[in-house]
């Protein structure tokens, strides 16, 4: 369980990294606006844009980072989490047995108990087996077993000096036989292969598609470094604040704006998986409406007066 949370963790770290990055150069630069530092740098001629190169070098490692997850490492995740997944699902019998428990094939035509294991869970102990096979119910018991592994993978649950019970429904008659050894296969290493999901394709894998169904995915990888992007330039202008006020409105809105911003990516990329929308019109057209917020917040932060006041007296 350990590695579905590990692997679900750089699922979700483009996002949670992205979202990060945004707050924190929001909240550095609003402590500068709040401590009045901010007008001292304009004070001494220095424009608000003089603040987007040096945040862009500091988010440049972070958004370096984002991409990389994004294209390689999250369906890395996904790929292993997908298989851990596959062969948990692919265990049966006491490869997932508990001492004291019942446990049912994954085809229901056996069931098993096993009142002790090893720590290992090599080790049986009084082992009770029910199955049904080409219409004939049969029991087998046993004091004592192992499991065993094929080269191939395949677990068997080897019992050792132990009977067999085994009648034909509907039929009086029944038969009794004693072994030395039998050997019952309890797990199949073949996993069905189904076609890969999107998810856990890497980037370069995703661009040779043609359909739409993956052209989604790769609008929602590129989506992330971009967004992370254009929302650290977007809270240059954003961080503005009152020194008599708090910092709470900016804060909302910046929270408010990240979650529009990212719904529309959302949208956009269901649209282009159920071909609804272009994936050349759906990979950038949400990021140029925020590049345009962007441009005017910097204009209305820049330009004393904005065009839209200057005929007003």
């Amino acid at each position: 369980m350990l590695a579905l949370l590990g692997f679900s963790a750089l699922n979700y770290m483009p996002v949670i990294l992205v979202l990060t990055l945004f707050i924190a150069v929001l909240m550095s630069l609003s402590r500068a606006w709040s401590d009045s530092e901010m007008v001292v740098w304009l004070s001494s001629g220095q424009p608000l844009t003089a603040w987007i190169m040096p945040v862009l070098r500091f988010s440049f490692p972070v958004i370096l980072a984002i991409a990389l997850l994004s294209a390689v490492l999250t369906p890395w995740a996904n790929l292993k989490s997908s298989e851990y997944k596959e062969k948990l699902n692919a265990r049966n019998d006491t490869s997932q047995v508990s001492p004291g428990a019942f446990r049912e094939g994954r085809d229901g035509g056996r069931v098993v108990f096993v009142e002790a294991v090893a720590n290992d869970f090599t080790q049986l102990r009084n082992v009770f087996a029910a199955s049904t096979q080409n219409g004939k119910f049969g029991v087998i018991m046993s004091s004592s077993g192992h499991q065993e592994f094929a080269p191939n993978g395949d677990r068997f649950m080897v019992l050792e000096k132990g009977r067999r019970y085994e009648v034909e429904p509907g039929s009086p008659e029944f038969k009794i036989m004693e072994y030395e050894r039998y050997i019952i296969r309890t797990e199949d290493s073949t996993i069905e292969s189904s076609d890969p999901l999107p998810k856990t394709m890497p980037i370069w894998e995703l661009v040779r598609q043609k359909t739409d169904f993956y052209r989604a995915e790769l609008l929602w990888r590129v989506s992330q470094p971009f967004s992370a992007l254009l929302l650290v330039l977007l809270a240059i202008p954003l961080s503005f604040v009152n020194p008599r006020s708090g910092r709470s409105a900016n804060i909302l809105m910046a929270i408010l704006i990240y979650t529009i911003y990212n719904n529309l990516i959302s949208v956009s990329q269901s649209w282009v998986m159920f071909s609804k929308l272009s994936f050349w019109i759906g990979v950038w057209a949400v990021h140029l409406l925020m590049a345009l917020l962007v441009a005017l917040l910097f204009y209305r932060r820049v330009t004393p007066k904005p065009f839209w006041r200057r005929g007003r007296t």
